[in-house]
């Protein structure tokens, strides 16, 4: 597989353009891609998705040494790739910041999933902002700087993996690496109109990973097209026995390709949750419909045992997990943390063992109520967040917002689910709002074979709702 230029597409909000880069078809040599792709960044440092970039020439080095053993026969299907990692996975030789300089360290390994990619051609430009120790879900909480959205600057990229999606979506590389735990790898997705692979928990190795929730953490995929994530997932993915996380699969991956008919689950029209923006549940009534359209029958499901999953993450114990992986930075007063993810993380002090083991208990009645659902559909669908906020509107109510954001992902990790965040239409200010198919672990093939269905039902078409439609 070598570069190509997919699209592009030019921002009226903030007057600039993006080529979209995907990783299938035959165009540039790779040492042009490379420098396109370092043009693009250098022209564009004030969307502060980059928290380092790897000396230019460094990167054209290697990106020689690969072209001269791919023209000895050595197979590299990635060859010249450039991509972007968020700065919470270890790239050998490069800082690992997870948006916190005092915890700033540089790894003499790369994370696994990184070593993968590297050795199938594909080279890595730098760390990618994100929410401080990957504590949010708006990509504003950074001492790096806030990054929003590459439609519209007034609104929020999402987060935690901010810097990733933005730098997919403005064109800089062609795919990102992320992680997600409560919806990191989706929502950053959505606001930014592009595709976020979120697998199974423990199908992608997650050593090197800096720890959120080790127990729900996993590394996922930020990219233009679906191919392209299911390219990416085929080469990371894989049984790693060095961490103590990885999984095999209880059962075989269902075929790529879904059936020409399916059952897909729905929120009832009464229970969508867009905190204000009503036309939010339009775009999502429209996705349903596209659905249909392709082969779906629409099942309304029941969403409180999944909202009630939801609220375990943030308010439930969950967050001592994260708590515990920065104890000795949480308790150094020097200002090394942010005030917000002070506070978020400081909340785990709240919570006993009894609580915890309480939370559990419940998991895993909710895990039964969904697996019920489920036992009926072929997918969940649901919007990739209720709706979008501005900076300015994050920065006033932080907390409560970033909650709300997470409405449609927090129970996902947490229910042993798997999700494809795939772009829907957009919003009269000009947001994209996407949407996420979600099943139940180790059906990532099948959800990825839906969602390439509803990508391809797109093609040629403008999905985009009009003021007063």
């Amino acid at each position: 597989m070598s570069q190509s230029v997919a699209r592009s597409k030019t921002n009226s909000k903030t007057n600039s353009s993006a080529n979209h880069e995907t990783i299938a078809g035959n165009s540039s040599p790779p040492l042009e891609t490379i420098e396109r792709a370092y043009d693009r960044i250098e022209a564009e440092r004030d969307r502060n998705c980059w928290i380092y970039l790897r000396p230019r020439e460094e990167a054209l080095e290697e990106c020689r040494k690969l072209v001269a053993r791919a023209r000895t026969g050595e197979n590299l299907p990635l060859l010249g790739i450039p991509f972007g990692v968020k700065d919470n996975i270890d790239v050998e030789g490069m800082p690992t910041t997870a948006a916190c300089p005092a915890f700033s360290y540089t790894p003499w390994q790369s994370a696994h999933s990184v070593e993968r990619l590297t050795a199938a051609g594909a080279i890595c430009l730098g760390k990618t902002n994100l929410d401080q120790f990957a504590t949010g879900l708006s990509g504003v909480r950074s001492p790096y700087g806030p990054c929003a959205s590459v439609a519209d600057a007034r609104y929020v990229a999402g987060g935690s993996s901010s810097g990733s999606a933005v730098a997919v979506a403005a064109g800089h590389v062609a795919f990102a690496l992320g992680t997600d735990t409560g919806g990191s790898g989706r929502i950053p997705a959505g606001f930014n109109n592009i595709v976020g692979i979120k697998p199974t928990v423990g199908l992608v190795s997650s050593r090197g990973l800096v720890p959120n929730c080790p127990t729900i953490d996993c590394v996922s995929v930020f990219c233009n097209s679906v191919s392209d994530g299911e390219a990416i997932l085929d080469i990371i993915e894989g049984f790693d026995f060095e961490d103590p996380y990885s999984r095999l699969p209880r059962a075989a991956f269902l075929a790529s390709g879904a059936a020409p008919s399916f059952r897909f689950g729905r929120i009832a029209s009464v229970d969508l949750e867009c905190f204000g923006m009503p036309e939010c549940g339009e775009l999502y009534e429209r996705a349903c419909e596209r659905f249909v359209q392709i082969g779906g029958t629409a099942i309304e499901v029941d969403f409180a045992p999944f909202r009630q999953a939801g609220e375990l993450m943030f308010s439930g114990p969950w967050v001592a997990e994260r708590r515990s992986a920065i104890a000795s930075l949480m308790d150094i007063d020097s200002g090394s943390l942010l005030d917000v993810t002070r506070t978020v993380l400081g909340s785990a002090a709240g919570y006993s063992a009894i609580d915890t083991f309480g939370a559990i208990h419940q998991l895993h009645r909710l895990r039964r109520d969904t697996e019920a659902i489920f036992a009926g559909i072929d997918a969940l669908v649901v919007p990739t967040a209720p709706r979008p906020f501005t900076l300015e509107e994050m920065h006033g109510d932080p907390i409560t917002l970033n909650n709300r954001l997470g409405y449609y992902s927090y129970f996902a990790n947490l229910l042993d689910l798997c999700g494809v965040a795939i772009p829907n239409a957009t919003l009269p200010n000009g947001m994209p709002m996407g949407v996420t198919l979600l099943a139940p672990a180790w059906h990532d093939r099948a959800l990825i074979g839906l969602a390439r269905r509803f990508e391809v039902s797109a093609s040629g078409a403008a999905f985009e709702l009009k003021s007063g439609a």
